[in-house]
C-alpha cells in the first residue's frame, strides 16, 4: 500500500498563504534534537497534505548557524513528508540570473563551518550517497510548475552554502564566482544533507534577490535591498507550489530512490547501537534495524 502523499515546504512564513489552503493548524513538536525553529502549519492544497515551516521563524529570529535543520527535519519526517519544497533566498554569481529570477538547483558546495549536518553520530554511523544531493523527480516536477506559471527560472546550476550571518566580502564573491557556482546562500546544503538521510525528497527554489558583491555595475548588495525583491519573490513562490502541487498528486511515487537512502547506508552492527542512539533515531532505521 502506497503512503499518502504529504508535501513539506521550508521557507519564509508568508510562503504558506496560499489561495485554496484549507483546514490549516498548527503543530507544535519536541523533537529527539532539540525544538525547530517554529510550530508546523499544516494544511490541504488541491487534496494534498502540506506542513510549512519557516525556517528562521515567524519574525525571522533565527541566524542561518543557529537553525536546528536535524530537529526541522525530524520535524518533518515525523509528520510524515516525503517530499520537501525548499524556497531560499541567494545571491546571484551569474550574469544571466538576474534578481527576481529563481534557479532550480541541482549541486551544492560546502563553505560551512560550524554546523552539525548529521543525524548519525554518538554510536550510530550512516554513509548515505551524495553526489546528485537534489531529487531529480522532485526538480522535474518543479521546472515543469514553473513553465505553466511564466515564473524566470533557470535549469540547474550550484548553491555555494556559505556561513554567514554576514554577506561575502568581495574578495569572497570573486572567487567563488571563478569557481564556476551560480548561486550563493545561507541555509539549504544542510537541510539537503539530513533529508537525505531522512529518506526524503528535496529540491530547492533559490530565489536570486542580488548579485551578492561581485558585480561593479550594480550596487553592493544592502539588506534593504535583497528584502525588497524577497517580498516580490514571495508571491511568485506561492504561484509555484501551487502549480508544483498538483504535479506531485499525479505522481504519488516518485521514481527516485530517496526513499531508500538508509537500505545500504547504516554501517554499524545493528547490536553493537546504543539504546539511546536506537530511540534517538528510531524514526528513521527502525524498518532496517530490526530487534
Amino acid at each position: 500500500m502506497s503512503q499518502e502523499l504529504v508535501v513539506g515546504v521550508i521557507g519564509g512564513s508568508g510562503l504558506y498563504e496560499i489561495d485554496g489552503l484549507t483546514n490549516v493548524e498548527e503543530v507544535a513538536l519536541s523533537t529527539p534534537f532539540g525544538e525547530p525553529s517554529d510550530s508546523f502549519i499544516t494544511g490541504v492544497l488541491d487534496g494534498v497534505k502540506m506542513v510549512f515551516l519557516p525556517r528562521h521563524g515567524r519574525g525571522h529570529r533565527v541566524s542561518p548557524s543557529e537553525i536546528n535543520f536535524r530537529a526541522n527535519i525530524w520535524g518533518m519526517k515525523r509528520l510524515g513528508v516525503s517530499r520537501i519544497l525548499s524556497v531560499s533566498a541567494v545571491g546571484s554569481m551569474r550574469e544571466d540570473i538576474v534578481p527576481g529570477e529563481f534557479v532550480v538547483i541541482d549541486q551544492f558546495f560546502d563553505r560551512t563551518r560550524h554546523r552539525v549536518d548529521t543525524f548519525f553520530e554518538e554510536g550510530c554511523v550512516a554513509h548515505v550517497m551524495f553526489a546528485d544531493p537534489v531529487c531529480g523527480s522532485l526538480r522535474g516536477d518543479l521546472l515543469a510548475a514553473g513553465a505553466e506559471t511564466g515564473v524566470k527560472i533557470h535549469d540547474g546550476g550550484t548553491y555555494v552554502n556559505m556561513e554567514g550571518p554576514q554577506f561575502s566580502t568581495r574578495a569572497e564573491s570573486k572567487i567563488y564566482r571563478g569557481w564556476g557556482v551560480d548561486v550563493i546562500g545561507m541555509t539549504n546544503l544542510q537541510e539537503a544533507r539530513l533529508a537525505r538521510e531522512a529518506e526524503i525528497c528535496y529540491a530547492t527554489v533559490a530565489m536570486a534577490t542580488d548579485y551578492d558583491c561581485w558585480h561593479e555595475g550594480h550596487d553592493d548588495v544592502t539588506v534593504e535591498a535583497v528584502v525588497e525583491v524577497m517580498h516580490k519573490n514571495v508571491g511568485n513562490a506561492r504561484g509555484l507550489i501551487k502549480a508544483a502541487v498538483p504535479r506531485l498528486k499525479a505522481q504519488a511515487e516518485a521514481g527516485c530512490g530517496c526513499g531508500e537512502a538508509l537500505k545500504f547506508a547504516i554501517m554499524t552492527s545493528h547490536d553493537r547501537i546504543p539504546a539511546e542512539a536506537r530511540q534517538r533515531l528510531g524514526l528513521l532505521i527502525d524498518k532496517y534495524v530490526n530487534g
